[in-house]
């Protein structure tokens, strides 16, 4: 026993350095707890960082040699368990460089191994491609995400899941619609007042945030006006002359992404299937900017860690040059395991299916206090609308819109919207056939049809 205690006092004494640093941590993070200010954030953005090395280190100075040796029993034994715990946590968890899109990253199952090379790395939910580090997100599209296949959502041959196939039945056997301005899908009010239907049937929650009943509010969504004034005299119809003035900016925080006929077909990168919705949504009387803008590629490699904020950057500059723009639309591919076929027929043509991806700005903590986004409502309803249009009017183009904990540059427009189109199993030909119904859709609630 004497010797045990000298070896402790030994480790200690070693240490010293550490143990203060580590008692100053925690009496900063027991202040934070107390004051809930600035600090509590500060603590929350660096604390995961520092907090497995910390307990690490810990652990080897009291438990030395533990699990070295076969046969050891009592706490020694128990180190492997131990460890293997503490390295998956930090392969879901660790913050990366951009704590505004990877601070709330975590590993989703079933996620994005690639063609031997791709793997989720951290808010969409974000894969690596190719040894290329994708930030949803995420979410996480982060992220997002950036990765954001949900449970259930996972399909090999094209068919709708399980879940979807039992939305779409329990849509079409309800009568009457949903507001008067959905026709075809046969959803009474009242049932899209019920939460649990709502979310079980057009939702899948990240563990990363939380979504109560305060919050999803079906009528509230639909109550909302997200329709523009397309100016010029338009009455409504489709052949009209485009606006002068910007409305809808498309962008690609991650122009990187590519579908399975790329490099074959040089075209087939998600800024190719940009510019062909930017096209259609023109063809309908809207004036459109595509920014082709790079923002995961700098310094001639691909860097997904700072993404956003290079795309927050880029973007608030073109909205600043053109405050006229109402709709900001973030265009994705997302990344699912290789056997799976997010793919449906429309018109008879062979289509990839899109989701439509929120960040929540909170966890299931409270909000992110770093994060505010005053266009969330606005955001959800802008999803639940174009969701809704979709099931009546496409049924199974859509996956169920995918909720995580942050905020993916949508706040700086009410009508912000990020599109997960497919993922690198589609080809470009699903992808682009993707953008018809989805330019469709969007024409539809933003005149409010």
């Amino acid at each position: 026993m004497r010797r045990r205690w000298y070896y402790i006092k030994r480790a200690i004494r070693a240490d010293r350095p550490f143990f203060v640093a580590a008692a100053v941590l925690f009496l900063m993070a027991a202040l934070a707890v107390g004051s809930r200010d600035w600090l509590g954030a500060a603590v929350s953005r660096y604390g995961d960082q520092y907090g497995l090395s910390m307990a690490r280190t810990v652990m080897k100075e009291w438990i030395p040699a533990a699990g070295r040796q076969k046969g050891r029993s009592g706490p020694a034994a128990l180190e492997p368990v131990l460890f293997s715990y503490l390295g998956s946590m930090e392969t879901e968890t660790a913050p990366a460089a951009d704590p505004a899109y990877e601070k709330m990253t975590a590993r989703r199952e079933g996620a994005d191994p690639g063609k031997g090379a791709q793997q989720e790395t951290g808010e969409t939910g974000r894969r690596e491609e190719a040894g290329r580090p994708k930030d949803a997100d995420q979410a996480g599209a982060e992220g997002a995400g950036q990765t954001h296949e949900a449970p259930g959502q996972v399909q090999g041959n094209g068919e709708a899941s399980p879940e979807e196939g039992e939305a779409a039945g329990s849509s079409q056997a309800l009568a009457g619609t949903a507001g008067g301005r959905f026709p075809g899908l046969g959803i009474h009010m009242e049932k899209l007042a019920d939460y649990d239907y709502m979310m079980q049937n057009f939702y899948s929650i990240h563990p990363t945030t939380t979504a109560g009943r305060e919050l999803m509010d079906a009528e509230h969504f639909l109550s909302m006006d997200l329709s523009l004034d397309l100016g010029n005299g338009q009455d409504g119809s489709t052949a009209q002359m485009a606006p002068k003035e910007p409305q809808i900016l498309i962008y690609h925080t991650h122009s990187q992404e590519t579908f399975s006929d790329y490099p074959e077909n040089p075209e087939a990168t998600i800024t190719g299937v940009g510019a062909y919705l930017s096209e259609l949504l023109e063809g309908k009387g809207y004036s459109v900017i595509h920014d082709d803008g790079v923002y995961d590629y700098r310094d001639g490699k691909l860097d997904r860690s700072r993404a956003y904020t290079y795309a927050l950057e880029g973007i608030q500059g073109i909205l600043q040059k053109y405050p006229s723009i109402e709709v900001v639309l973030d265009l994705h591919r997302d990344g699912v395991a290789e056997g799976t076929r997010l793919v449906t027929e429309i018109n008879g043509k062979p289509t990839a299916k899109i989701m439509f991806f929120n960040g929540t700005s909170q966890t299931p903590d409270g909000p992110i206090e770093y994060l505010p986004n005053p266009n969330r409502e606005a955001n959800l309803a802008f999803s639940f609308q174009m969701q809704l249009k979709a099931a009546g009017m496409y049924p199974g183009f859509t996956r169920k819109i995918y909720l995580k904990g942050l905020r993916y540059n949508q706040h700086v427009r009410a009508r912000s919207a990020l599109i997960e189109v497919g993922a690198q199993t589609n080809t470009y030909e699903e992808a682009r056939n993707a953008m018809e119904p989805l330019a469709h859709i969007l024409d539809q609630v933003l005149r409010g049809s």
